[in-house]
């Protein structure tokens, strides 16, 4: 078996809380300059690179005396506020000592939800990139809540990778990869080397909550592989403090668990719309409709939708589900959802009848529209 991050030219690497932070006792200030060393060296095997870190809220804990992670919203964004000060100042040394420089990019989930701020932040990492720059990327939590948040880092860092179309996603951890079990309680627990990203087995096997300075654990990394899977990247899951992890990767070495992506690219509107961690609404498609989609590679017209869910404007994105339920699909409306309400269960023949305007024939055309 071979890495597939050899083959790989634009990668996003994710570094967790633990391995950042020395296991919360502050900023590890000579791990995160083997980091950069190696990260030079992927620089010079021409690969680009984008740096997912976490660390903020655990360094701000540290410098404020914190001994465990606070549960108030606002301790922990201000906790991001004072961490991120340091985070920032020395990933700038690290990098600058290999004559590198680096931009801070702190992200929400609106700024990947919202089609301008999401074009925006893409064209701005591909601006970086060309510039040599070493993006480094977090969560902007000083300013999000529950409500609006990735959830952790290991989901941002696969919206990163779909949003910039990156071909592998390795995610440095305190674990050594993907166990059959849990080996701390399971003594026949066997090690995955390279399985396929998405398959649901992987999930079962992946347990329950990290290490207590982190938000996540093995699960939303596997969650993570199947959302990078989605825009054809592959995910390497490794232990961050294996020697040369990075530069061994790169030259072909397995290390850690690799989960292998099994489809092909979208396109980067399809991958936008894939990405929606929270759609404006759905509607609920008869059996046609769902065989039509699925099967068919067909537009969605009103009259295969049964149910409209929730109030969404025109070009927003919503979901497409079955009457059992399941998620098939998403894609960006024609039509908000008081009209879509007027229309469903119609041919779209009579669409000006009924509005008295046509914008299109399909509620959603095959086009703006995303298999899951």
């Amino acid at each position: 078996m071979r890495s597939v991050i050899q083959e790989a030219q634009r990668l996003i690497i994710k570094v967790g809380s633990s391995l950042v932070t020395n296991e919360g006792k502050g900023l590890d200030h000579a791990a995160i300059s083997k980091w950069a060393a190696q990260i030079a060296q992927l620089r010079a095997m021409g690969k680009q690179v984008v740096l997912v870190s976490s660390g903020a809220i655990a360094e701000g804990m540290q410098r404020l005396g914190f001994e465990k992670r606070p549960v108030e919203v606002h301790e922990l964004q201000a906790c991001a506020a004072v961490g991120q000060m340091g985070l920032a100042q020395i990933y700038e040394t690290s990098f600058g000592a290999h004559q590198l420089r680096t931009a801070q990019v702190l992200l929400t989930h609106a700024d990947l939800a919202d089609r301008e701020r999401y074009l925006n932040a893409r064209s701005t990492l591909f601006t970086l990139l060309d510039f040599g720059v070493i993006p480094v990327i977090n969560e902007n939590d000083t300013v999000v809540t529950d409500e609006i948040k990735f959830g952790d880092n290991d989901t941002l860092g696969a919206l990163v990778a779909n949003l910039i179309e990156a071909d592998a996603l390795i995610i440095l951890t305190d674990q050594r990869g993907l166990y059959t079990a849990d080996p701390r309680k399971n003594p026949s627990a066997e090690f995955v080397h390279e399985a396929k990203a998405g398959d649901p087995a992987l999930e079962a096997m992946a347990g329950g909550a990290g290490s207590g300075i982190g938000s996540g654990g093995m699960l939303t990394k596997i969650l993570a592989a199947r959302r990078a899977a989605a825009s054809g990247a592959h995910t390497v899951i490794a232990w961050g403090r294996e020697e040369q992890v990075l530069t061994r990767l790169a030259k072909g070495e397995a290390i850690g668990s690799q989960l292998v992506a099994q489809t092909a690219r979208l396109t980067a509107r399809k991958q936008w719309m894939a990405d929606h961690l929270k759609t404006a609404g759905k509607v609920v498609l008869d059996a046609g409709a769902v065989q039509k989609l699925s099967t068919e590679g067909k537009s969605l017209l009103p009259i295969g939708v049964v149910e409209v869910v929730g109030d969404f404007g025109r070009g927003d994105v919503i979901t497409c589900v079955t009457q059992e339920g399941k998620e098939i699909a998403r894609g960006m409306s024609n039509y908000a959802s008081t009209e879509a309400r007027r229309i469903m269960r119609q041919p779209s023949s009579e669409i000006a009848a009924i509005l008295g305007y046509v914008e299109e024939s399909e509620l959603i055309h095959r086009d703006n529209l995303v298999l899951l």
